[in-house]
């Protein structure tokens, strides 16, 4: 179910994988796209000791926009944005991806937390800045971010006008594939962004034992999901945060 889970200070984060899940026509897979069933919600809701509708979802579009949320937002549609922030203890927070970098940030002593969706148009406009613009805005401050699992420099093959432009607003973009093409690393522009503005950052790629099958790639490891390994069909991994007392 989860590939990585930790509670550093007041915040626990966690990053999921594509198993554990209750559709059986999939293998059992913790599909967390807006098709599927019910339950697996239900199960990671569980897994945090909340209700299912405490498990704070967004509509991802690739944009720029923040959500903040409290407990007003629970039951209620979910709101537009790549990124949410709360500082509401108990509430979780999803942000969900297949190959886009997803980001958890927080202030674990102050009890501050935010999830972040970062495809290609996220990182080369930013999101992760807004969002921890948003965060320290509120007060945070300590800030540490984790990056999940995503498809890699070395997998993820773009045009080459495209790599230009998105490199020339973030170098560390710039990626050749293992097949020499042009491509994109897109977690270590979003690593770079985030070091740029003084937040401690913990890629799990640097945690992954690749000999044990973690490796954090979701087009190399069939543990995750990926669009552009799997198609339309893809599911959707998430990761959670979520302030504790």
């Amino acid at each position: 179910m989860f590939c990585f889970d930790s509670r550093v200070g007041r915040v626990r984060v966690a990053f999921t994988d594509r198993h554990g899940g209750a559709d059986a026509g999939t293998g059992e897979s913790l599909d967390l796209a807006d098709h599927p069933v019910a339950a697996n919600r239900a199960r990671l809701a569980a897994t945090f000791g909340v209700k299912e509708a405490e498990v704070l979802l967004m509509h991802q579009v690739h944009g720029l926009d923040v959500a903040v949320v409290d407990r007003s937002a629970v039951g209620r549609p979910q709101p537009t944005a790549d990124a949410l922030v709360t500082a509401t203890t108990g509430l979780v927070l999803v942000a969900r991806a297949a190959d886009c970098v997803p980001v958890a940030i927080a202030d674990p002593e102050r009890g501050f937390a935010a999830v972040v969706h970062s495809g290609r148009p996220g990182t080369q406009a930013g999101v992760v800045l807004a969002a921890v613009q948003r965060l320290r805005g509120l007060g945070a401050d300590g800030l540490h971010a984790w990056i999940g699992p995503r498809v890699c420099g070395s997998c993820y093959e773009v045009p080459t006008a495209m790599r230009d432009e998105v490199a020339a607003v973030e170098p560390a973009t710039w990626s050749t594939t293992r097949d020499d093409t042009p491509g994109l690393d897109l977690a270590a522009g979003v690593r770079a962004q985030l070091q740029r503005t003084g937040v401690d950052v913990h890629d799990l790629a640097d945690l992954a034992d690749p000999v044990g099958g973690r490796l954090m790639c979701t087009m190399e490891s069939e543990e995750f999901f990926s669009f552009r390994r799997q198609g339309a069909t893809s599911g959707r991994m998430g990761v959670f945060a979520q302030v504790q007392p």
